[in-house]
């Protein structure tokens, strides 16, 4: 029996513990500034550079990448390009499309179904899924990217991935407008 207690409770406090991490909404930064238009921000030349974290918070490889953005009308491309300290590179093609509403859908090859962006005062949270290469296959992982445009040529990423609900990871990265 007491066996059971330590269970039940142990699954409360992993459901609180959980359901705190996720608390922040988009709008929490409704009003704040500099303002982001996404079709202002992403567009020409930018460069990002960022780390990527494993679950207990270790950093475990850098990066740097080159993003060539535009806009045609509601439609825009984000064209970017990755090089990582082991000398991996990645190519990865967005293309964003804002919504009558003021949200945004996007797509990109190893996105898996569309993601889903909303904007608030110098926030643009994006959700999507991810399909990584591991091992000999691939994973799927819950990518939630949060970022703050914090002037007008510099913006904050902050990404965590998450599997089976679980944060099994971090990127962090500064992308700046040339």
């Amino acid at each position: 029996m007491r066996r059971l207690y330590v269970l039940l409770w142990a699954g409360l406090i992993m459901t609180l513990f959980l359901a705190g991490c996720s608390s922040v909404k988009v709008s929490d930064y409704e009003g704040l500034s500099p303002k982001i238009v996404p079709e202002e921000f992403f567009n020409g030349q930018l460069t990002a550079s960022g780390v990527v974290k494993n679950r207990a918070g270790k950093v475990i490889r850098y990066f740097n990448a080159d993003i060539k953005a535009s806009w045609q009308g509601a439609v825009g491309t984000l064209d970017e390009n990755f090089v990582f300290d082991d000398g991996e590179r990645q190519r990865r093609v967005w293309k964003l499309i804002r919504q009558d509403d003021g949200t945004y859908l996007g797509t990109a090859g190893d996105v898996v179904g569309e993601a889903k962006g909303e904007i608030a005062g110098n926030s643009m949270f994006l959700k999507y899924v991810l399909e990584v290469p591991y091992k000999d296959g691939t994973i799927n992982l819950a990518i939630d990217d949060r970022m703050y445009l914090v002037n007008p040529t510099t913006l904050i990423n902050e990404s965590e991935m998450r599997k089976f609900g679980l944060c099994i990871g971090q990127i962090i990265l500064v992308i700046r407008k040339r």
